[in-house]
């Protein structure tokens, strides 16, 4: 309902540019879980992203952790990650077990990532913390889209949301969160999609 509100609200609205990703260079980081994701192909253009934008090394944060892959691949560029998950599933995941002890087995090895069980909702209530790049791969419906990724486009440079190809509702939040913010959205097609939402280079970036 929420995802035809904003279509109907938006009609007379200025249009939101959606802007091509195309890498420049593509590299697979150091470290990559060897199992089939959704997001495998996205690693590859992470160097390519962080360079592009002259985006900072220091912190991430990723909201959506579930087996690790992106985590993993995001602890190659920079010094801490933080993945928060409540590593139960959602209605959009195949898995709806506890997978929690699973996957801090399996990253357990990587020291510079630290795994949060928490629902986004309630960590993004507490932390005021800025970020270089926030990775925002949740629950794919409009609203918790839209919330989780308006709170991260305050609160970080850069923000990725995996799936805009395949959930019309993240795309049209990401679209929403960048005509609000005045950020710009780049979309890269490959692997079901992932958003990038930036500081238009006309624009101030409210979230410093």
């Amino acid at each position: 309902m929420e995802y035809w509100k904003s279509v109907v609200s938006n009609l007379h609205a200025p249009r939101v540019p959606v802007v091509p990703y195309v890498p420049e260079h593509r590299q697979l980081p150091p470290r990559v879980l060897t199992y089939p994701t959704a997001w495998q192909g996205i690693e590859s253009i992470l160097e390519d992203i962080i360079q592009r934008f002259k985006i900072g090394r220091r912190n991430c944060l990723e909201f959506g952790v579930e087996y690790g892959y992106s985590t993993v691949a995001l602890s190659c560029f920079f010094e801490t990650v933080i993945g928060v998950d409540t590593f139960s599933g959602d209605k959009h995941t195949d898995n709806k077990s506890d997978i929690f002890d699973q996957t801090s087995a399996r990253l357990r090895c990587y020291e510079n990532i630290r795994l949060v069980r928490s629902d986004y909702r309630d960590w993004i209530a507490r932390d005021d913390n800025f970020y270089d790049l926030i990775h925002v791969d949740i629950v794919h419906t409009y609203m918790d889209t839209f919330a989780c990724g308006l709170w991260s486009a305050k609160h970080a440079k850069c923000v990725l949301f995996h799936d805009t190809m395949s959930f019309p509702a993240v795309k049209r939040a990401v679209t929403d969160i960048a005509r609000q913010t005045g950020m710009q959205f780049y979309n890269f097609e490959e692997s079901y999609g992932l958003g990038i939402l930036v500081p238009d280079s006309h624009t101030t970036h409210f979230g410093q």
